[in-house]
């Protein structure tokens, strides 16, 4: 569980990073990266919570 806060605190790190470092230069990459560290961590996250919902169920 520690690591996986740790995951989640990373991602939501550097997605703030990359919007900051894009309202700084203006540089539309940094929006494709933070939109897709999101992408990932989404999906990580549902992947999490439906092995949750799977084990709670069996």
């Amino acid at each position: 569980m520690i690591g996986l806060r740790f995951l989640a605190i990373l991602s939501a790190l550097l997605i703030a990073g990359c919007v900051a470092a894009y309202l700084v230069s203006s540089d539309k990459k940094y929006l494709r990266w933070a939109f897709n560290v999101f992408k990932f961590a989404a999906a990580g996250a549902l992947l999490f919570f439906a092995v949750l919902i799977v084990e709670r169920i069996l």
